[in-house]
């Protein structure tokens, strides 16, 4: 079984996701952003042992932090999509542009493809290329515990901004609708920022991207 953990990192306020297996500890920290030192202390008070580091997309707030916990637990990074290899090359200047401390330069260990696994210990999460609030944005989502990690695609009662560069709003609502909520009404997700959700509420309310919006394209 997963065991999940959110903690909100950076001016930001990201959600950093600890998952772990249940069975073995085994875990990952999915878009660890910032904040390292309380994300080691996280990591102890879990009981958890790091064995990857997950990454959504390559936005500064998600992945800043990413190659200190790799090399402090040295362990592989896994994702995003190659696609936002711009953005994990570019991490080194975002910080500075926002006056965070400048993380030393990495590149994943392994680009992430739509319909490839992630493994956390026993745990196998499936991923799912979503792109539109950057082009190489991943979902990793968890079925038999019907949780999924959406980074910044969706969030409760909103959807991802599309206007950076290589945004797409279209590209974003078909990501939504074609291949997020299929996965089912009942999986509850975990955003980048604020609260929890599940697919079938957002396809019900979500005033972006809810059923009636679409009804003549569906």
């Amino acid at each position: 079984m997963l065991k999940v953990s959110v903690l909100p990192v950076t001016p930001f306020q990201q959600n950093c996701s600890l998952v772990w297996s249940e069975t073995t500890r085994e875990g990952a920290l999915v878009d660890p952003g910032g904040d390292f030192d309380r994300l080691q202390q996280a990591i102890v008070e879990t009981g958890m042992i790091v064995t990857k580091v997950l990454l959504t997309h390559g936005h500064v707030d998600h992945a800043s932090a990413a190659g200190m916990i790799a090399r402090a637990h040295g362990v592989p990074i896994e994702g995003p999509h190659e696609e936002d290899r711009y953005l994990i090359e570019g991490l080194p200047e975002s910080n500075r542009k926002y006056g965070f401390t400048v993380p030393e330069p990495f590149l994943p260990t392994r680009w992430l493809n739509d319909g490839d696994t992630v493994t956390v210990g026993d745990v196998t999460l499936d991923v799912v290329h979503c792109p539109g609030h950057t082009p190489g944005h991943v979902v990793f989502v968890q079925r038999e515990a019907k949780i999924a990690f959406v980074g910044d695609v969706l969030f409760r009662g909103s959807v991802g901004r599309s206007d950076f560069p290589r945004g797409n709003q279209e590209q974003l609502f078909h990501s939504i609708r074609q291949k997020l909520f299929p996965l089912g009404d009942d999986i509850g997700f975990v955003p980048g920022h604020g609260q929890t959700s599940t697919f079938g509420w957002e396809r019900k309310t979500n005033p972006f991207v809810c059923d009636m919006l679409f009804e003549d394209d569906d």
